[in-house]
């Protein structure tokens, strides 16, 4: 909904549009939108953080995409449904997330909340600091060469480190824009382990 130059505008500078299947905006409730702008900001502050960090590196960050869709979404790594939760596709390092997936991981996997919420953008967005780094390309080249097993423990090392790359902005964040309130890393904390690729291959 809204005024289709705003979202032509937000597009083109790199903003959030929720996508329907069919590929056009669709229209959004006040529950969504708050969440798309949580996304939003979480997006920019990673921005900002890893940014910083880069600079000390030497190094120069490249900006992900956001890409807030519902149902299914077509991206560089293929289709996508709602189903699959959020993830991040180095084809054209964009981050996607359902925003019905945050219903999922308050009822289903028992973690709620802001920070929680926030937490799932920045695990994403760890991914997309591993592909800046050349680490996600070296990775999945050793998956392809090796055993199912042995390319499935390579897989969990990748998103338990993306979740050190989730905690690393969650602390210059909170180091520099006081973020966190009582409670907020035991949110994070139940998101990961609730939501994580070895919990998930367990069940």
């Amino acid at each position: 909904g809204g005024d289709p130059a705003t979202v032509l505008s937000n597009l083109l500078s790199g903003g959030t549009a929720i996508e329907a299947p069919g590929g056009g905006a669709v229209e959004t409730s006040p529950e969504e939108d708050r969440l798309a702008d949580m996304c939003s900001v979480v997006l920019a502050d990673t921005e900002d953080t890893w940014s910083a960090l880069f600079s000390k590196m030497g190094r120069t960050y490249k900006y992900p995409k956001l890409v807030i869709f519902s149902g299914s979404v077509t991206s560089a790594c293929g289709q996508a449904e709602a189903a699959m939760g959020p993830f991040y596709c180095s084809g054209d390092n964009s981050v996607y997330i359902d925003l019905s997936w945050y219903e999922e991981l308050a009822a289903k996997f028992g973690a709620p909340g802001d920070f929680a919420q926030a937490y799932v953008i920045a695990h994403e967005v760890g991914h997309h600091v591993q592909n800046q780094l050349g680490i996600l390309g070296e990775v999945h080249s050793a998956m392809r060469a090796t055993s199912q097993e042995k390319a499935n423990e390579l897989s969990v090392r990748l998103e338990l480190q993306a979740d050190f790359f989730a905690g690393v902005w969650a602390h210059y964040a909170d180091r520099s824009r006081d973020l966190l309130e009582a409670g907020d890393l035991e949110e994070a904390l139940r998101a990961a382990s609730a939501v994580g690729d070895d919990t998930i291959q367990k069940r």
